[in-house]
């Protein structure tokens, strides 16, 4: 094959194939683009950020929606549609990969990107002044959390990270005149480029020893590894460990959760809300995508099912390595969130925690999936449906809850708890919205969270009944119960110090009211907490459509 052809086979790929399945990030950063001609043409100065960076998201939610509803097996397939995406189509040479994963959580992303819009024009963080640099930067980690969800290739994995990563750093950082929100940025950059150091080294491991970076390939190697018992087993481990440092790092898993609860407190209630929850879903999604990607072989055509049928037996040992490794950090993590959580005072460092801690419980289905797939792979894709379906009651349960943090600081001056003492008495709306967000946080019927985390256990107790790593996956579901029963306290005295404690004498600021603009954000995003703890039966079937990008 001479140069010529194969520039013309690259080309005709990337426009026939590839860019037709990237319309979503290719408007993120279009908008980016319009974003920072705003910002330095002083002609579109006048326009509002938040309105370019607005419509700009609406057309990346059009095109991923439009994604979502062609896959095969979609209940919202157009009759009209030339199905042209196959189930797994890798693009851009195998750089990225497009399946079902891919356009579920782009499309949860691009949702959350609309709503988290919404709520930052109205609780004022973005000034007019700021605001094209804060949208630039979000949208700009957004589209590194595109590739995370979509990354097939080693080195896309390590450049995705770092693309959401950087411009999280300065976001943390947007408060400039506050010493906190400078030393959150800092702490924040300086865990972020360790983290990735290591993740880097680990990634060079793996890459030496296997002689690939792409995921696929990655597999099959590993498999005549094991079939051949050949050497390099400790450097794979030592590589699979330092690669899960970045994993962790992003997860804000424990022991590498050190920066998250200082960040969240330094930071605006708005970066955190950005941080908690459409990082978390990208980490998620790209924990999933290294932990099947590596674990089970790629599809092919009826020839070579003998073939990855041996090649998943081979793998039985990578799988049960990691099924080990997400499991323990994952009941470790949710045990230190919550009992971290219980002694908080500042409504952000609290969040934080819960953060931590729903991160193990995420882990926890993960590792389920994992343990599963050489047995009973419907389990698997039953326990990958509840991380998604968990993902998406996620946006709404954990924006929710920075958004009244946000817009009760606007009201109150303050961020601690203690300020909310008696507010059921001037603002009984916001009590009650806090209330529902907090009690599905918890996991209680009959919200969103409840599904979420049943779907979560269920798929532990199948993972006892049918998987090789039994004692793992019962110490999960125990420790999984026992964190929610205590997540009850730190959970419910934010509404004890709501309902029942008086209010300060010096309280500032006047009553919130649901019945205005502020309200009706907060509502748009406590409606569907309730709303889908009644009626998730239309989620969770977009949530097993994701769940089938393994097989």
């Amino acid at each position: 094959m001479n140069l010529g052809t194969l520039i013309t086979g690259s080309l005709n790929d990337t426009l026939a194939v590839s860019l037709p399945l990237f319309r979503p990030e290719l408007c993120l950063a279009t908008t980016i683009v319009l974003l920072l001609l705003c910002r330095i043409v002083p002609l579109l100065r006048r326009l509002d950020s938040g309105i370019v960076a607005l419509g700009g998201v609406c057309f990346a939610l059009w095109f991923a929606w439009i994604d979502f509803r062609d896959l095969p097996g979609s209940l919202w397939l157009s009759s009209s549609a030339v199905q042209t995406i196959s189930s797994r189509q890798e693009i851009f040479t195998g750089l990225l990969v497009f399946d079902s994963l891919t356009a579920y959580l782009r499309l949860l992303l691009a949702g959350f990107l609309v709503l988290y819009i919404l709520f930052t024009k109205v609780s004022g963080i973005p000034d007019h002044e700021d605001g094209a640099d804060f949208y630039t930067l979000v949208l700009g980690a957004a589209i590194g959390m595109c590739l995370m969800v979509s990354a097939n290739h080693l080195l896309m994995l390590f450049m995705a990270v770092e693309m959401a990563s950087v411009p999280s750093y300065a976001l943390a950082g947007l408060l400039k005149g506050r010493k906190t929100s400078s030393e959150a940025a800092i702490k924040y950059a300086v865990y972020g480029a360790g983290s990735a150091g290591v993740m880097l080294y680990g990634i060079s491991l793996l890459a030496g020893v296997l002689g690939t970076c792409h995921f696929p390939s990655m597999a099959a190697e590993l498999a005549r590894i094991a079939g051949a018992g050949g050497d390099g087993s400790m450097v794979l481990v030592l590589g699979g460990l330092m690669v899960a440092v970045g994993l962790a790092f992003k997860l804000s898993a424990v022991p590498f959760h050190f920066w998250c609860p200082d960040v969240f407190e330094g930071a605006a209630a708005e970066v955190g809300a950005f941080l908690s929850v459409a990082s978390k879903a990208a980490a998620v999604a790209l924990l999933l995508r290294v932990a099947f990607s590596l674990g089970v072989p790629p599809e092919g055509d009826g020839s070579m099912q003998v073939a990855q049928a041996q090649v998943l037996v081979a793998l039985a040992d990578t799988r049960h390595f990691m099924v080990y490794l997400i499991g323990l950090m994952a009941a470790v993590t949710c045990t230190l969130g919550n009992l971290a959580a219980y002694g908080q005072t500042n409504m952000k460092r609290l969040l934080a925690y819960s953060t931590i801690a729903h991160a193990g419980y995420l882990m926890m289905a993960v590792a389920a999936a994992v343990a599963m797939v050489g047995v009973a792979p419907a389990g698997a894709r039953a326990a990958i449906s509840a991380v998604v379906f968990y993902l998406g009651t996620y946006v709404f349960m954990n924006l929710g809850a920075f958004a009244i943090v946000a817009l009760l600081r606007n009201k109150l001056r303050s961020e601690e708890i203690s300020s909310y003492a008696g507010l059921v008495h001037s603002s009984p709306g916001i009590v009650v919205a806090t209330a529902v967000v907090l009690v599905s946080l918890i996991g209680l019927p009959p919200l969103a969270g409840f599904v979420a985390k049943f779907l979560v256990f269920a798929s532990l107790v199948e993972a006892i009944a049918v998987s090789a790593e039994r004692p793992l996956m019962l110490v999960l579901l125990v420790v999984g119960g026992i964190n929610t029963v205590v997540s009850l306290f730190y959970y419910l005295r934010v509404l004890k110090v709501m309902t029942f404690d008086p209010p300060p004498l010096d309280r500032v600021g006047e009553s919130f009211s649901l019945v205005s603009l502020p309200g009706a954000v907060v509502t748009a995003l406590v409606v569907p907490v309730v709303v889908l703890g009644l009626f998730w039966s239309s989620l969770y079937a977009c949530a097993q459509l994701a769940g089938a990008f393994a097989f």
